[in-house]
């Protein structure tokens, strides 16, 4: 991305609150026609997508919560909290359009790592076809947080929800968990970047920069196949149990049938003398700890038995990507986990203000 150059040394203080936003005018690039006014006035004026409901969600990140300045690169932080609000837009089948960017910064931060972290989201931004017109810049007294609103479009009767589940459908999930899960033991193990293997090298890239599954969210919710719909952000295990308690039932997963990325085992739930050395997961299952891991960004779907082949024909137009039935939702209350046909309880996943 382009924009006026600087000094290594600069940091967001000395540049001030104008010259910020006008390397983020100068980052975001052209908007699209329906954009009637962006960044620079008091708020952005957009025209509606013609017959469809807006979908709008917001998420932050945290510095010390969600990350750490000193494991992620600045560009990955900006390009993550994007594609997380992306996230949701799937799950709720929508196309998404435009992004609200609000930054609270230490006045330390350097116009390098702030520079880096706009082209993070809007290069995210931009692969997802949606526009940056505006936000905020506020002065943090401590941490960085970077603050994401976007906004999609849907059909009225496309809308997925959570709450739309009944007891006998059945649950798919695309891709796999544990990636993310992993990639975070390995930043608190302190591994080598350089010397990790592929696997490895690749759970700790779907820790840092997330792909959100828009495409799919979008396909599906147009077959009308899928009855619900969550995102995996909190872990498989509570997307589950908030499906099921949206929807008014209970949920069965099947151990066996979970999807474990490649790589991510080695990290998970090893002995102490392994690599993984995540206190949280040693001496686990690999399952185990990946269903309670987060930020796998996956989408897990509720699908009547009727809508299957509609359903399944849906995913084949989002291959390479695939969907793997996992469970299903009953009609007794409860969260389970069926381990070689023994059921026992359903983990959580992460939760703010949870010690």
């Amino acid at each position: 991305m382009s924009g006026p150059p600087t000094r290594t040394d600069t940091t967001v203080a000395d540049a001030g609150e104008p010259a910020l936003i006008d390397r983020v005018r100068a980052r975001a690039g052209t908007p699209p026609d329906f954009v009637t006014l962006g960044i620079g006035d008091d708020a952005a004026v957009v025209e509606p997508a013609r017959g469809e409901l807006d979908v709008i969600t917001t998420d932050v990140l945290v510095e010390g919560v969600h990350f750490r300045r000193d494991w992620t690169d600045a560009r990955s932080i900006g390009a993550k909290a994007v594609a997380v609000n992306l996230s949701d837009l799937a799950a709720m089948g929508a196309t998404p359009r435009l992004v609200l960017l609000s930054l609270v910064l230490p006045p330390a931060l350097t116009l390098a790592d702030f520079d880096a972290l706009v082209d993070g989201v809007c290069v995210e931004a931009a692969g997802a076809r949606a526009a940056l017109v505006g936000g905020n810049i506020a002065r943090s007294p401590g941490p960085l947080v970077v603050d994401v609103t976007a906004m999609g479009a849907v059909g009225r009767r496309r809308v997925l929800r959570r709450s739309g589940g009944r007891a006998g459908d059945e649950l798919y999930m695309t891709g796999a968990i544990g990636a993310a899960a992993a990639g975070l033991a390995m930043l608190r193990a302190g591994v080598d970047r350089t010397a990790l293997d592929p696997e490895s090298a690749d759970c700790l890239r779907r820790y840092e920069h997330p792909s959100a599954r828009v495409r799919c969210g979008r396909v599906v919710a147009a077959s009308r196949s899928a009855s619900a719909c969550i995102d995996l952000s909190d872990g498989l295990a509570e997307a589950a149990r908030q499906l099921a308690a949206a929807s008014g039932t209970g949920v069965v997963l099947d151990a066996e049938s979970i999807p474990l990325a490649p790589g991510a085992s080695r990290w998970l739930g090893t002995d102490p003398n392994g690599p993984g050395t995540d206190p949280g997961t040693v001496g686990t299952d690999p399952i185990q700890a990946a269903l309670t891991g987060g930020e796998d960004y996956e989408l897990l779907f509720a699908v009547p038995p009727h809508r299957r082949r509609a359903f399944l024909g849906a995913m084949r137009r989002c291959q390479p990507l695939p969907a793997t039935r996992i469970g299903r939702l009953t009609a007794d209350s409860g969260a389970s986990l069926s381990v070689a046909g023994v059921l026992g309880p359903l983990g959580q996943g992460f939760r703010h203000f949870q010690a």
